[in-house]
């Protein structure tokens, strides 16, 4: 395995333009070699936070002791090289926590961005993976609730507006709904099991409205009852049997708090599939596989000899 991150990360990278570039030190700014080694390299500390929650979890209500003798309890949630520490205790504790954590990312010879590190409470909410994590009150209870960070919004905002920039105008649209479409669905799938539904409108929105102008950009000669008249419809705005992507309709599934009994492939044993669709869909794709492995064995008929070819 190391062998073979050893050679990615000489293999060099391809350029916007198609050039090959050699790389000397360092991954590629969003490669996918970048969270590999820092799964790797971090691994050392979850196992560390992981028995330090372990110990504070040795007998049930632990933790709650823990904290009505003035202790602090804690738990690591990681994500690549992103990281929280989460905390239930006073400022002062958290703070030592915060040091013990530099010391222990410092032994594995790596360091926190001073930048990117901050202390704060729950109320006041924390930036993690493009999200907004903040507790608000409803009613006589609070809520913890999630919501689009501001500069991820601004981000795909850029993206929208760099392609319905005039440097496009030369596109059919067709061809610019084929390369918003997979922008904005990915972006809106990711924030599905958020507090989202007014920001995916908004969005799309926004690139209804950079797309119109794009038209008006592209056709110059054509007033705006044309256009909708060309392009427009009770579906939004087409061409060419393709539509651009609403946001807003997507639903949105607020996510299911699970804990840490969410299954993986590295959490739960390997196992056949039982039940009625999981059996039918282990046998739809257990027969490609063995019409594969059944084509791959054949010889090819180049191969073969020439007398067994001519009979």
């Amino acid at each position: 395995m190391l062998g073979r991150v050893r050679l990615f990360l000489r293999a060099g990278l391809m350029s916007e333009t198609g050039r090959l570039e050699r790389t000397v030190t360092g991954t590629p700014q969003g490669g996918i070699a970048s969270p590999l080694l820092a799964n790797i390299a971090l691994s050392a500390l979850d196992r560390q936070y992981e028995a330090d929650w372990q110990e504070m979890s040795s007998y049930q209500g632990k933790r709650k002791y823990l904290q009505r003798t003035g202790h602090a309890t804690y738990r690591l949630i990681r994500y690549a090289d992103d990281l929280v520490l989460l905390v239930k205790g006073t400022r002062p504790q958290t703070q030592t926590l915060l040091d013990e954590l530099a010391q222990r990312i410092q032994a594995l010879g790596l360091s926190l961005k001073s930048e990117k590190t901050a202390i704060t409470h729950i109320d006041e909410g924390f930036e993690f993976l493009g999200q907004r994590i903040v507790r608000r009150p409803k009613g006589t209870k609070r809520y913890v609730y999630t919501f689009v960070s501001n500069e991820a919004l601004a981000s795909i905002r850029r993206k929208v507006k760099a392609l319905t920039g005039r440097s496009t105008t030369n596109m059919a649209l067709s061809e610019l709904i084929a390369a918003l479409n997979p922008v904005l669905r990915g972006w809106a799938n990711y924030y599905r099991h958020a507090a989202a539904k007014r920001t995916l409108n908004y969005l799309g929105y926004y690139a209804w409205w950079r797309v119109g102008r794009w038209l008006r950009k592209k056709h110059p000669r054509m007033s705006w009852k044309q256009i909708n008249r060309r392009y427009g419809g009770k579906d939004g705005i087409h061409d060419r049997g393709i539509t651009l992507y609403k946001p807003g309709s997507l639903s949105i599934t607020r996510y299911r708090y699970r804990g840490a009994r969410i299954p993986t492939p590295w959490t739960e044993p390997t196992a056949v599939p039982t039940g009625v669709h999981a059996k039918r869909a282990h046998l739809q794709e257990q027969l490609p596989l063995e019409r594969v492995q059944q084509a791959l064995a054949r010889p090819h008929p180049l191969d073969m000899p020439m007398e067994s070819r001519m009979r």
